[in-house]
């Protein structure tokens, strides 16, 4: 997707697909989704330009301003998965959400810098 901020808001102006998604499973990834609107968006020009599916994935779920209410009622978003690195209760997780704990990689990073092993080997 190519975007474009309108000055130093929140604001996203969504400019074009990028490629040929015809018919195809679109997978969009970002940092964050903070209030989801940029997501929505991006989703329904995916679908608009020809895609079968979306899913989303980002880093961070922030999750602000009713988000994942927003991420729910999207009907072009099949799913959205985020780590917990901000924590989600889950009550107040939507239907379309996966949550993926860091957990167990933070655990051996740090299992493997107290033992003096390579952090890097955990990527290979």
């Amino acid at each position: 997707m190519e975007k474009r901020r309108a000055g130093n808001n929140d604001t996203v102006e969504l400019l074009n697909v990028i490629g040929d998604v015809r018919g195809k499973v679109a997978v969009t990834y970002d940092d964050e989704i903070d209030t989801g609107g940029t997501l929505v968006q991006a989703a329904s020009a995916l679908v608009d330009a020809g895609a079968r599916e979306v899913y989303s994935c980002a880093t961070h779920g922030v999750f602000s301003n009713n988000a994942l209410d927003r991420l729910n009622e999207a009907e072009a978003i099949r799913e959205v998965v985020v780590t917990d690195t901000i924590a989600i209760p889950e009550a107040a997780r939507a239907s379309k959400l996966t949550v993926l704990s860091m957990a167990p990689l933070l655990g051996e990073a740090i299992s493997r810098i107290e033992s003096g092993r390579s952090v890097g080997a955990l990527f290979n």
